[in-house]
């Protein structure tokens, strides 16, 4: 077995079950901050679904969609944050 038959029918179908459960959460989530942490964690799934797909594929450009993906999710954690810290301050 190969590493690209290792990634695409191994990794590949364990990060697709995760981003199910995942998304499971987001809809079913009981307050904001779950469903944020889990809209956070999709997009770091989908990350690494763009990752494999680029490396299996060897096509390289995916892997800056990815980091501009990555970079994106990043300000929208960053935003939240300082949403949650604005709005403790107002109470």
């Amino acid at each position: 077995m190969t590493i690209y038959e290792f990634l695409y029918y191994i990794i590949m179908p364990i990060l697709s079950l995760s981003g199910v459960l995942v998304f499971v959460r987001f809809v079913l989530g009981p307050s904001l901050s779950d469903r944020v942490i889990a809209l956070d964690l999709l997009i770091t799934i989908g990350i690494g679904i763009i990752a494999i797909y680029s490396i299996v594929n060897n096509m390289p450009t995916f892997l800056d969609i990815a980091m501009i993906l990555a970079l994106i999710a990043f300000l929208g954690t960053v935003a939240f944050s300082y949403y949650l810290e604005k709005r403790d301050k107002n109470e």
